[in-house]
Parts: C-alpha cells; sequence; structure tokens
C-alpha cells in the first residue's frame, strides 16, 4: 500500500501548477463541460502512467544491484529539482476536433510524455516494483489535482501559493531519493 499512497502525493502535490494543469484549467475556461474534460484527463492519465509504470518496473527487472538503485535515488534527486522549476502553459488544445472528451484525451496524453509526472511515474514503479499501484496512486493524484482545476477553473490556480507547492513538491523527490541512496549504500 505504500506504493500507492505514496504515488499518490507525489503526482497530486507535483501536478500544482504543472502545465496539464494549466491545460486542464484552460479547457475548462474554453469548453466549460467539467465531466467530459474529466473523464478526458482520467483515460488519459490512465493509459500514460499504466505505460510509464510498466516501463519503470520492466527497467527495474532488468537493471538490479547497487547502481541501478544510486542511479534511482539521483533520479528522484534530479525530479526534486526539476520540481522548482514552473511550467509554461503549452496551449495544447488550440484546436480541438472530435468534442470535448477526445480532445482532452489526446491532449491531456500527449502534453504528459515526457513531464515530471509520468517520470515520476516511471521513477516509483522502478522503485516499488509495483506497476498497478502505482498507476492507480498516480492517477488519483493526478485527479486529485485536476479536478478542483477544472471546477473551479483560474480561480483555484489564483488562491495556491504555487512557489510554495513547487519546494514541497521538490522536498519530497529529494527525500524519496536520499531514502533510496541511503538504501543503496546500505548504512541502514
Amino acid at each position: 500500500m505504500d506504493a500507492l499512497w505514496i504515488s499518490f502525493i507525489t503526482v497530486a502535490i507535483a501536478e500544482i501548477g504543472d502545465k496539464t494543469q494549466l491545460l486542464a484549467v484552460l479547457l475548462a475556461a474554453r469548453f466549460g463541460r467539467p465531466v467530459p474534460i474529466m473523464l478526458g484527463i482520467l483515460v488519459a492519465t490512465i493509459l500514460n502512467h499504466a505505460v510509464a509504470a510498466w516501463f519503470g518496473a520492466a527497467v527495474a527487472g532488468w537493471l538490479e544491484g547497487q547502481w541501478f538503485k544510486l542511479a534511482l535515488g539521483a533520479g528522484f534527486i534530479a525530479m526534486g529539482l526539476w520540481a522548482l522549476i514552473p511550467d509554461k502553459d503549452d496551449d495544447a488544445a488550440a484546436k480541438p476536433r472530435g468534442g470535448v472528451f477526445l480532445t482532452t484525451l489526446v491532449a491531456f496524453f500527449l502534453v504528459e510524455i515526457g513531464d515530471k509526472t509520468q517520470i515520476a511515474t516511471s521513477l516509483l514503479a522502478a522503485n516499488f516494483n509495483a506497476v498497478t499501484l502505482v498507476t492507480i496512486g498516480t492517477t488519483l493524484g493526478m485527479m486529485a489535482a485536476n479536478v478542483p482545476a477544472v471546477l473551479l477553473g483560474q480561480q483555484a490556480l489564483k488562491n495556491v501559493p504555487l512557489e510554495m507547492v513547487r519546494r514541497i513538491a521538490a522536498a519530497i523527490f529529494v527525500a524519496v531519493g536520499l531514502v533510496v541512496l541511503v538504501s543503496a549504500s546500505g548504512l541502514v
């Protein structure tokens, strides 16, 4: 269950102020139809994070040992540093085709490729070797951050101190990285 809860908390915090959350606000403002937007986010996240989690667990299965654990710990620390860099709105939904649900699904899936939360999903799955629990946890974390953004739109983002949230997310990534590094070193 640690895989589920740590994945949920990590992604929920890391997603605040992320470009996909900005995309959720953009889509909500543009279409004003929250249900198909939330369903599109859900399906896109499940697909994207399932692939990312599978990839992370597969890599962990191929590369075992101390060097892999050290690389994994360094990866979490790098994610922590990356979390400090603010994202910008890419306007990924510029030309909608196929309705609100399909537009959201495609936009979220594409924007999430290579995003912090997708890479974090791979790292979490590699660390826990629990594809299903990590996918569920990261998907719930993504929804916890994006549903309020869809429902409350721009107002939600105005009231959240994004710099503080980025620092908290960075601290969580760095802490997990340090735990993995200490564990790999055999000191504990």
